[in-house]
């Protein structure tokens, strides 16, 4: 079935910093008003490089939840779940293997940058070297068709498409196809009938993305049309055969702004972040010993901003008149470096405050945050068995 749906995931990596906040989540906390959202604990592709050290993944399965919680993420308006729990993940990424070219998976970009990266682990696996089949399969088996990604994720979308129309076209050509798929017209009705064939016309003969656009909304309202003739038809608008898996976007996302302590990119690694749901005073002491313009050694040096990681925290927090102000003061000397980063540590401050509020009953009662995955699991399975069948029925592997 074509609906507007996000699929999203995240490695379980413990506790959440601010780079998460604004890297991810605060994207999901706006697509959950937008869209139908699954956001999933991607538990499986955290073994494809730290399958060594599996004895860590349930605490950080369970803190990152509970990040995902206070953060704002509605489990009333989206479906949480956590991707071992939904087995038809690893059915599909086994299916899709037999049809997936091995180079395929050699150019994807990331995989030897990753190789690179993680240098010190033996990742001459098939998990390492297959996980972005592993990806398109928790994409696929949802039919998802928005994925918010950065630039640097891209290919992998773009992977993801090239194995649904190579699916597509290898499995969905099913006999009779177009005989079985203008049967499915004439169900619409003899308006609708007209104007889905003038739509695919307009889409086969001069690329109209929204004649295309508008076929599938027509398809999709067509509340009488068994599945598999809604599926037949979304495939007949684009010429080919029966359309098992959908193709999906990418959902381009801003790239976050948030600095670490240091100047770096926030991560555990550098050992630069700010947990979501530190204490005030530990997040107020981090700031204040934060590195400064190395130029303002007294506090009556002055300074450059440029060369300061406490700026980069007013880029993200501070509106323009707060930035003037710290330009002129530091340049001049007028304020010093603890006055400049006071009201980095109140914004900070007042931007977690509500995330500690909301985690609270979930750490003193946990059963609460197993019940709302335990439930978002079995939402999450239901579609994954629904899209399985059908990509098993089109294998010749649905018989009993």
């Amino acid at each position: 079935m074509f609906v507007d749906r996000v699929l999203s995931g995240m490695r379980p990596t413990g506790a959440l910093h601010l780079g998460h906040y604004h890297g991810v989540l605060k994207n999901w906390i706006r697509l959950q008003h937008e869209y139908e959202c699954l956001f999933f604990v991607a538990d499986w592709h955290a073994l494809t490089t730290h399958y060594d050290t599996p004895d860590v993944i349930e605490q950080h399965v369970w803190d990152m939840v509970i990040d995902w919680l206070a953060a704002g993420v509605d489990p009333a308006q989206t479906t949480l779940f956590i991707q071992s729990r939904v087995p038809e993940h690893a059915e599909l990424h086994l299916l899709l293997s037999m049809v997936t070219p091995l180079g395929w998976l050699e150019r994807i970009p990331t995989y030897k940058d990753q190789q690179e990266k993680l240098a010190e682990k033996d990742l001459a696996t098939y998990g390492f070297l297959g996980y972005p089949l592993l990806q398109s399969a928790d994409i696929l088996i949802y039919r998802a068709n928005q994925v918010p990604v950065g630039d640097d994720q891209v290919p992998h979308v773009e992977f993801t498409r090239e194995i649904a129309r190579r699916f597509n076209h290898v499995f969905g050509r099913e006999e009779g196809f177009e005989q079985k798929a203008e049967a499915a017209i004439k169900k619409l009705g003899a308006k609708r009938a007209r104007v889905y064939r003038q739509l695919r016309t307009k889409f086969l003969e001069k690329g109209d993305g929204d004649a295309l656009a508008a076929a599938r909304v027509l398809v999709e309202e067509a509340q009488n049309l068994p599945m598999g003739d809604r599926e037949r038809l979304f495939g007949y608008i684009e010429g080919g055969g029966k359309m098992v898996l959908v193709e999906p976007q990418a959902l381009l996302t801003e790239a976050s702004r948030m600095p670490g302590l240091d100047g770096q990119k926030m991560s555990k690694s550098y050992d630069n972040t700010i947990g979501l749901r530190e204490d005030a005073e530990t997040i107020s002491k981090k700031i204040r010993t934060m590195p400064t313009d190395p130029a303002r050694v007294k506090r009556s040096d002055p300074g450059n901003p440029e060369k300061c990681p406490v700026w980069e925290f007013h880029q993200v927090y501070s509106d323009e008149l707060r930035r003037q102000w710290v330009q002129q003061g530091c340049r001049s000397a007028g304020i010093g470096c603890l006055e400049c980063k006071q009201p980095v540590i109140d914004s900070v401050l007042a931007e977690l405050k509500p995330m500690r509020e909301r985690a609270r009953p979930y750490l003193q009662d946990p059963t609460l945050v197993r019940s709302i995955i335990a439930d978002g699991c079995e939402k999450a399975r239901k579609l994954a068995q629904e899209t399985l069948r059908e990509v098993k029925e089109a294998m010749g592997l649905g018989y009993n």
